[in-house]
């Protein structure tokens, strides 16, 4: 009889153990559940001071969020450091890039000798070259640091395909390249001025290496996740070895030192396409061409 008294209480002791046990678990749970939320709403506070495991948790927490509170701070210092630097950059800049291309273009109107026509028409082109150098990476850092953002929306790719392909008919017809844009219907979330930008960096690379009599043709494809705005040249193609590095910023070929360019529209093409959720991919053949395609997301 006592025998069974003792297993008795001995049971009911285990049942009070288990009980408290899942009890305190409960409880545990409840308070990191509560420490949880208030990070995330961002006014957590230590509320134990004591020698318990919870109590160093929220020490540690609220340490990290501090951490983390300083490190968010620190990154949008550095930030607004970069955008005040980008915009003193523009701003400097502009008024003596512009000058120097009004004094090139009143020089090469005087009567001149040949050898100094030369130098006239150099100064006007590398005067252009430096705005434009100037103006990419703006771009660039703006784009690269959050200050300008996309905005993708659902959109119809054959208008901006359109555009693009209009403003480069001067530049092909004076190179004496065939310029094809074939009409393709499809939708996919994008930003439109700044997909427009990354399609005619694509375009100006495929002109600029497509030697006369050649073609350039644009088409649109549609795949089930993504839709792919395609730039097919009939160039030099680009070697294996390269493609990995084409997209990096100022890497140029070694062929193509010789051409006019910086080596940033690429990496341009390739940041715009990320913002959006998308991505750029080369395919190439040397002596047969290359075909850069610009991949969007489809809604």
């Amino acid at each position: 009889m006592i025998g069974y008294i003792v297993a008795g209480v001995a049971l009911l002791a285990a049942l009070v153990i288990v009980v408290v046990e899942r009890w305190r678990t409960v409880r545990t749970i409840k308070r990191l559940d509560a420490m949880l939320e208030a990070a995330i709403a961002g006014h957590f506070t230590e509320e134990t001071y004591d020698e318990s495991r919870l109590s160093a948790l929220e020490s540690r927490l609220a340490r990290y969020l501090t951490a983390s509170a300083l490190s968010a701070r620190k990154v949008q210092e550095q930030k607004d450091q970069i955008s005040s630097l980008i915009s003193d950059i523009s701003h400097q800049t502009k008024t003596p890039v512009a000058n120097l291309q009004l004094y090139a273009q009143l020089l090469a109107e005087q009567p001149l000798t040949p050898q100094e026509e030369e130098c006239a028409g150099a100064i006007l082109t590398q005067a252009a070259k430096l705005q434009t150098l100037i103006e990419v990476l703006v771009k660039t850092s703006r784009l690269e640091n959050g200050i300008l953002a996309v905005h993708p929306e659902i959109s119809e790719l054959s208008y901006v395909v359109d555009r693009a392909v209009t403003q480069y008919v001067p530049k092909v017809a004076e190179k004496g390249i065939v310029l094809t844009g074939v009409p393709t219907e499809g939708k996919a979330v994008f930003d439109p001025k700044w997909t427009e930008e990354a399609l005619c960096n694509l375009l100006d690379n495929a002109v600029k290496y497509t030697p006369s009599g050649g073609a350039v043709t644009v088409t649109v494809k549609n795949y089930e996740m993504f839709s792919a705005i395609c730039v097919t040249d009939t160039g030099a193609g680009i070697p294996e070895a390269e493609q990995a590095r084409i997209f990096g910023r100022f890497y140029r070929s070694a062929g193509n030192y010789q051409e006019q360019g910086v080596g940033i529209g690429l990496y341009l093409t390739r940041q715009i396409a990320e913002k959006q959720g998308g991505y750029v991919k080369v395919e190439s053949v040397p002596g047969t061409g290359s075909t850069f395609s610009l991949f969007l997301p489809r809604p």
